[in-house]
């Protein structure tokens, strides 16, 4: 019979995304994870399968749930133009945090580019929910009048994500959060 399990499993996989955000997939040992993860080998091997199909489940979690997380503070403003604006500001101060993690997300594109085609599966995925929810906003922006009516949706959209990931990268490199609000502030001055 077998034993039950020890361990809670997404608290486990929780502890492996910062793991692999620090590290990267191929700079991150099994020992590493184990630790951080908090279980034994054979429970990762039994509960996750491999290395690979853990990190991808690590990955499908965490931008499933950082997208989630924007899209609820990008609706929440009942103007579409202070939704745009909670956003990048929300990313702004969360990717400044040291005690928060590197995007797992940008550093999967990173690391892999296209190569991975179950990768760019899932990143891009996110991407096509994110930048449909900030066009939706910025639809609703222009039909309110709060941005201009020449704006082009798509590209704005697309800018509005690009700058969501500039955030996450500066960030990372070091930016202060008053830098990468000044960024935010800029990219919605271009919606004007």
């Amino acid at each position: 019979m077998a034993r039950p399990k020890a361990f809670d499993r997404e608290t486990a996989l929780q502890g492996a995304i910062p793991v692999f955000s620090d590290l990267g997939y191929d700079g991150t040992s099994t020992e590493v994870l184990l630790k951080a993860m908090g279980i034994s080998r054979q429970s990762m091997y039994d509960t996750f399968g491999d290395k690979r199909k853990l990190y991808l489940e690590a990955l499908q979690y965490y931008v499933a749930g950082s997208v989630a997380e924007q899209i609820r503070t990008l609706n929440g403003p009942a103007s579409a133009l202070k939704g745009l604006e909670a956003m990048l500001m929300a990313m702004a101060c969360k990717a400044s945090t040291e005690a928060e993690p590197g995007c797992l997300g940008i550093g999967a594109v990173c690391e892999f580019g296209r190569s991975d085609a179950e990768v760019s599966l899932l990143t891009d995925t996110a991407g096509r929910t994110l930048l449909s929810a900030i066009e939706r906003r910025i639809a609703e922006a222009k039909s309110a009048g709060e941005i201009d009516k020449g704006v082009d949706m798509r590209d704005a959209a697309q800018f509005m994500a690009a700058t969501l990931s500039a955030l996450k990268i500066s960030a990372r490199g070091g930016a202060p959060v008053e830098t990468l609000r000044g960024v935010a502030r800029m990219a919605l001055r271009s919606l004007a």
